[in-house]
C-alpha cells in the first residue's frame, strides 16, 4: 500500500516537487534580491540562481519589455505555481496521482 502510493505515482510527484521548488526558490531569490549583490558569492544566493535561472529567464520571454527585472523572480513563481496547478489537474484527472480513499471505504 505505501509503496504504491508513492512508487506507483512517481511522475505526479516529481513534476509537483520540482515545480514547487522552482516556485518557491524564485520567491526567496526576489525577497533575497534586495539584501544581495547579483554576483555575491553567497552559497544561498547562488543556489537561488542556480535553481531559478532558466524559469526567469522564461519569465523575461513571456512579459513585456517594460517590466522590471527585479521583477521577473516574482513573474516566473507565479507562472510556476500556475503551472503545478494545470499540470497537476491535469495528471490527476489522467489517473497518474493518487486518490485518498476514506477508511473502510475499499
Amino acid at each position: 500500500m505505501g509503496n504504491d502510493f508513492i512508487f506507483g505515482h512517481l511522475p505526479f510527484w516529481i513534476v509537483t516537487y520540482l515545480l514547487a521548488l522552482t516556485a518557491w526558490a524564485s520567491l526567496g531569490r526576489f525577497l533575497m534580491q534586495v539584501i544581495v549583490p547579483p554576483d555575491s558569492p553567497n552559497y544561498i544566493w547562488r543556489g537561488f540562481r542556480l535553481l531559478t535561472d532558466w524559469a526567469v529567464w522564461l519569465a523575461a520571454r513571456a512579459v513585456p519589455s517594460y517590466v522590471s527585472p527585479r521583477f521577473l523572480p516574482l513573474v516566473a513563481a507565479c507562472w510556476l505555481f500556475g503551472a503545478r496547478l494545470v499540470l497537476g489537474i491535469v495528471m490527476i484527472s489522467a489517473g497518474m496521482a493518487p486518490t485518498v480513499v476514506p477508511p473502510g471505504a475499499g
